[in-house]
């Protein structure tokens, strides 16, 4: 780790945990596919020796990878909590590409000899950015109590592939769980998701639309399985394209590059067939996966009306939703008492532990 960290002084740990960035590109500043010493930053040139494995006097984009990937997956090890075996990048949807790949995250020592139920998270990132490695933040302290499973997916980026790729991917990886469920020890009827923002979007989805067969995509082995979730915890997550487009927010949501837009391959004023299909709140239907949800009031990206109105729709329908307004909460909050609620729903949906979940107001500390 010590040996690697240098290679990547321009980056926080923070950063690359969550989004991995990768300044191969900029570096390349005559944009011939590889880097020589004097395009390097001044504080990295000490190490090109090292990444120029095959010694040709510049460093090729697949060298460049490769240092910058066994970096990231020293960060995760360091990231990882003790007690947890880690599993990573496993190939869901049986393809080459790096990012429909998922991380697998099992206690050394379970509670019991059950199969143990399953976390799964899904990262933002606006659809465009974002990285499964941060998933083991999030899932890691239920992996560790020895009575969960943690699973953090990847998928396609809207640089890559536009919707309903991204649904295809996570429902993909969903029924990937399920068909090693045996394999792994792991409860195939007990599958919780959580996500925020563009995650949380992902996860609301997966919650409705469990029963439409026109979304389920066919990557994969496993189609034999289905991509039903017993259960969703939605952090500030877009669940009606057409309506978030008229709400007040700081995207400017009139161009052609807004992150919606970039999802659909058009603006939604113009995508309105699309936008609805990609809006969670059209498939809520009675049987829906219960839902609980946390959502900012002070949310500059994805209004605070998006909770309400996705909220308002499951109720309608019978299904269970718990709103925990996140008073002052912008695009991002934190809250041990939220966590706490958090872990009481896991407890009563896939572990049968009765409880009261609270849904009065949290308030938290504004963002600076």
């Amino acid at each position: 780790m010590k040996k690697l960290l240098p290679l990547l002084a321009f980056l926080s740990l923070n950063a690359l945990a969550q989004q991995r960035p990768n300044p191969f590109t900029n570096w390349d500043r005559n944009q011939d596919g590889k880097l020589s010493p004097d395009e390097l930053p001044e504080g990295l040139r000490k190490n090109f020796d090292r990444v120029d494995t095959d010694k040709d006097g510049f460093i090729s984009k697949s060298e460049h990878e490769a240092i910058f990937n066994r970096a990231a997956q020293a960060l995760n090890n360091a990231l990882t909590p003790q007690g947890i075996d880690a599993k990573r990048d496993i190939p869901y949807a049986d393809t080459e590409n790096p990012r429909q790949r998922l991380d697998l995250y099992l206690p050394k020592k379970r509670a019991s000899d059950k199969p143990l139920p399953v976390i799964v998270f899904i990262h933002g990132g606006g659809w465009k950015g974002g990285d499964k490695a941060g998933g083991i933040s999030q899932v890691g302290r239920f992996v560790s109590s020895g009575n969960y499973a943690g699973v953090s997916v990847g998928y396609r980026l809207t640089g890559e592939a536009q919707w309903p790729a991204q649904i295809h991917d996570c429902k993909a990886a969903i029924r990937w769980i399920k068909g090693h469920a045996q394999e792994h020890g792991l409860d195939a009827s007990k599958i919780a998701v959580w996500g925020s923002s563009a995650g949380g979007h992902l996860v609301s989805f997966l919650g409705t639309s469990g029963d439409v067969k026109s979304l389920e995509g066919t990557l994969g082995k496993h189609t034999d399985q289905d991509s039903k979730v017993t259960c969703v915890v939605n952090f500030f997550g877009p669940e009606n394209f057409l309506t978030m487009v008229t709400q007040k927010s700081t995207v400017d949501r009139t161009t052609a590059d807004y992150p919606e837009a970039l999802l659909l391959g058009g603006r939604v004023q113009e995508k309105q067939e699309a936008a609805k299909e990609a809006s969670p709140v059209t498939h809520i239907s009675p049987g829906d996966a219960p839902v609980l949800t946390a959502h900012g009031t002070e949310d500059p990206l994805v209004p605070f009306a998006q909770a309400t109105e996705f909220d308002a729709a499951l109720k309608k329908a019978g299904v269970e939703s718990l709103l925990i307004t996140m008073t002052n909460g912008g695009h991002g909050f934190r809250s041990p008492e939220l966590d706490q609620r958090i872990l009481q729903f896991f407890d009563k949906h896939l572990r049968g532990i009765a409880a009261e979940i609270s849904t009065s107001a949290i308030s938290v500390e504004p963002r600076k």
